[in-house]
């Protein structure tokens, strides 16, 4: 027989595990941009690669940013390394910003780096505006 105390223990964590799944997509997925695209170039101060996605601190005209880079094996499949992202190395990133341009956030569709085009979204075609 299950007790009362089991039924609830088991619908808290349930109702639990689907509010943490939702804030997951909300994040990861691209709910949270503005649906516009940006491109934005600046030098990366701090870089912390790996899953779910790599991390950017890029200094953008005197302003922090953070950019959403690729997944590591996005990043591989695009043609990166991740000595691509040293601190003090100059990218153009065009991507969609954050709905609130206060967070000064960029997911990223594709960058260049040293004159090269890196497409970690391939199938993302966007017309880019300058920031």
């Amino acid at each position: 027989m299950v007790s009362q105390k089991n039924i609830w223990r088991s619908a808290f964590f349930a109702v639990f595990s689907a509010l943490l799944a939702t804030g997951a997509m909300a994040h990861h997925g691209w709910a949270w941009t503005t649906g516009k695209n940006i491109r934005l170039t600046g030098l990366i101060e701090e870089a912390r690669l790996g899953n779910p996605h790599g991390v950017l601190k890029v200094n953008v005209n005197d302003e922090m940013w953070t950019v959403e880079v690729g997944q590591p094996w996005r990043n591989e499949r695009a043609g990166l390394k991740d000595a691509d992202f040293a601190k003090g190395t100059e990218m153009t990133f065009f991507g969609e910003p954050s709905a609130n341009i206060e967070d000064r956030r960029l997911k990223v569709e594709r960058l260049e780096l040293r004159g090269k085009m890196y497409e970690l979204y391939p199938r993302r075609n966007r017309r880019w505006k300058a920031c």
